[in-house]
């Protein structure tokens, strides 16, 4: 899929099992040479390693298959620079590959002597050749860009921070998993906004943030972050780390799941490998399994026995998504309990707040009290109303298996 997404067409694939890679071709030379003769029968332009090659690796595979060899990072990269629409991700991907490329610089410049002479009692000085010059001129150029990458995203982080600050007291949510699980399409099921969504490996580079209403007279924000994958080279999780802020700063992560995906329990736990790597360990977490739509009854019935807490929607047809906005009110509010409300008219603020706030269910004038019934979440409960004589209903445990009103 990687290969596909990168406008490769995949001819032939071979596997090798070894206790360990090879120092010198990560194969074994023998598996080399018999890829050189495959590559040289079908007339391959390109053989890719869905694992990482040191430097050496990459060179001596080159030297002896003939072709052109790219390793799983820089697979990944080139997908991430065609992708890259934004400044921001552009400059992510551009550092990442910089990042990548520096050690192997002495790649780019083979045809030019590095070295000449050298023996002697002279040392070799005077001898020196070209390419050394070139090599070392570019490793400053190359480091100096790095710091100037950084620089930058050291100043968007500083903007998103400040960003975040206009936010603060908005309840944020984060949708985070596997790329192509259907996050953005989760999104703009949920927010009724415009999102960028395409069928193919990281679509979504940079996070999206829109509001959503959940009902109850709530609304929160809703981020669509960079889709995560198995052995994500380490350069772009450092050099994407101001977007995967955006879920660090959630106040909820909802994991989404691709439902319709056979090894599904090894992209969750992929994912949450990669949110351990980045440092988030104690977030709470809703898990959607998100393409209900493309799995059978019986199937859909044995996710829901195994995962009894997750939510099953399917962001293209909008099947599940009511009762996802009630389960993430209800992480948001807790339970809810319904009040009858006695309160002065001069109670203006606090009737306001309460409309605001809770779902009002009747208002009745007498005299100079309002009557209310009103539903509010308990801690708000508790802490909005502590004068004025009310009653709490019971009503016993709450309901999250419809959605919330419109």
């Amino acid at each position: 899929m990687l290969a596909d997404t990168a406008g490769a067409v995949v001819v032939e694939s071979t596997l090798q099992e070894r206790q360990q890679p090879d120092k010198a071709y990560f194969i074994g030379r023998g598996k080399a040479e018999e890829i050189k003769e495959l590559v040289e029968e079908i007339d391959a332009k390109v053989v890719i390693f869905d694992d990482d090659l040191s430097p050496a690796q990459t060179r001596n595979l080159e030297t002896l298959i003939d072709r052109k060899i790219i390793d799983r990072s820089r697979l990944i990269l080139d997908i991430f620079s065609s992708r890259a629409r934004t400044k921001e991700a552009q400059t992510q991907v551009e550092l990442a590959q910089l990042t990548y490329m520096l050690p192997r610089l002495t790649r780019q410049w083979t045809h030019l002597s590095r070295q000449a002479g050298g023996g002697g009692a002279s040392g070799g000085i005077g001898t020196r050749g070209p390419g050394e010059t070139q090599l070392e001129v570019d490793r400053r150029a190359t480091r100096s860009r790095i710091n100037a990458l950084e620089n930058a995203l050291d100043k968007i982080a500083r903007q998103r921070e400040t960003g975040r600050k206009q936010r603060e007291g908005i309840f944020k949510t984060a949708l985070v998993g596997y790329t192509n699980a259907g996050k953005s399409t989760l999104l703009k099921g949920l927010s009724g906004a415009d999102v960028l969504i395409e069928d193919r490996l990281f679509a979504t580079l940079d996070s999206t943030t829109r509001r959503v209403h959940l009902g109850y007279n709530r609304d929160i924000l809703c981020t669509d972050t960079v889709g995560f994958i198995r052995k994500l080279p380490h350069h772009l999780v450092a050099s994407f780390r101001s977007t995967l802020e955006e879920a660090i700063q959630a106040d909820l992560l909802l994991h989404v799941v691709d439902a319709s995906y056979e090894h599904r329990e090894e992209h969750i736990a992929t994912v949450d490998q990669v949110l351990t790597d980045i440092g988030i360990t104690d977030r709470p977490t809703l898990l959607i399994f998100n393409k209900i739509d493309q799995i059978d009854k019986d199937e859909r019935e044995g996710l829901r026995v195994t995962y009894p807490d997750a939510v099953f929607v399917s962001g293209l047809t909008g099947d599940g998504l009511d009762r996802m906005r009630s389960q993430i009110y209800h992480h948001l509010e807790g339970a809810r309990v319904t009040l009858d409300l006695k309160l002065p008219q001069s109670e203006g603020r606090l009737i306001s707040d309460l409309h605001r706030i809770g779902e009002v269910l009747t208002t009745q004038y007498v005299g100079n009290d309002v009557l209310m019934t009103v539903k509010l979440s308990t801690e708000n409960a508790k802490c909005m109303v502590p004068n004025g004589q009310y009653r709490v209903r019971d009503e016993g445990p709450v309901d999250t298996s419809t959605g919330p009103p419109a």
